[in-house]
């Protein structure tokens, strides 16, 4: 139930904040190089158990994508599905999914030096959304879904801190706005920081990554939380 904050740019360049969410218990490795020999030149947060990337970056080819849980109606045995992993890996050097996969559901966004788009799969069907100029969010549903109680409640405190192209500091409203958001308990429905297990899931917020790409390059950054589903260590 990952979370992220996009805003896409006239101008070519597209910025976004970017919340993990994920099992406590499943091992992972911070930005890094992790694929020289399969990815090469490929950065991205790595999955230690499955091998893949929730988000990977391309910054010679100014690709990133980030992959995000949703459900599905996939109707095969467990042992016969396959891993989510590679979708980000595969994306960012220009293989995106393109045909019916034996995988559970997925939001897969992707960051190009032209346009982004969403391409959601439930099982059934692979559908593809485009990602017009202006500030956006998604999550477990479909862009800009307002029945996500916390893109209905964040979106447009979001959208108002939208700073020019060019403004380096452009991420620093955005983080602080995600500090705000964590006054909510992280098992309210509203909260980005977030503690999934109420719901069924074993997951909690780890790490976010704020991430550009423009004509210049693709700069990506990731800081881990201080302890899953928090903002700040209890006093």
């Amino acid at each position: 139930m990952c979370t992220v904050v996009m805003d896409i740019a006239d101008a070519g360049a597209t910025r976004l904040l970017a919340v993990r969410d994920e099992d406590p218990e499943r091992e992972w490795d911070a930005l890094g190089a992790w694929w020289p020999e399969r990815y090469p030149g490929v950065i991205g947060i790595r999955d230690r158990r499955a091998g893949g990337a929730w988000l990977a970056a391309n910054p010679v080819e100014r690709r990133l994508a980030v992959l995000l849980n949703r459900a599905d109606v996939l109707d095969l045995p467990e042992d016969h599905v396959v891993s989510r992993g590679s979708l980000a890996l595969e994306s960012v050097v220009g293989r995106s999914p393109a045909s019916r996969l034996p995988m559970h559901g997925f939001n897969l966004l992707e960051v190009g030096p032209e346009s982004s788009r969403v391409l959601s799969w439930d099982g059934a069907e692979l559908r593809e959304t485009p990602v017009p100029a202006g500030v956006h969010m998604i999550a477990h549903d479909d862009l800009d879904d307002l029945t996500t109680p916390r893109i209905a409640a964040w979106l447009p405190a979001f959208s108002d801190l939208s700073r020019p192209a060019d403004d380096a500091e452009w991420a620093d409203p955005w983080v602080a706005l995600l500090a705000d958001t964590a006054r909510l308990d992280p098992q309210d429905d509203r909260a980005i920081i977030r503690d999934n297990r109420p719901h069924g899931y074993p997951t909690q917020s780890l790490l976010y990554c704020t991430a550009s790409v423009s004509p210049e390059g693709v700069d990506v950054r990731d800081v881990v939380l201080p302890s899953p589903g928090h903002w700040a260590t209890s006093s």
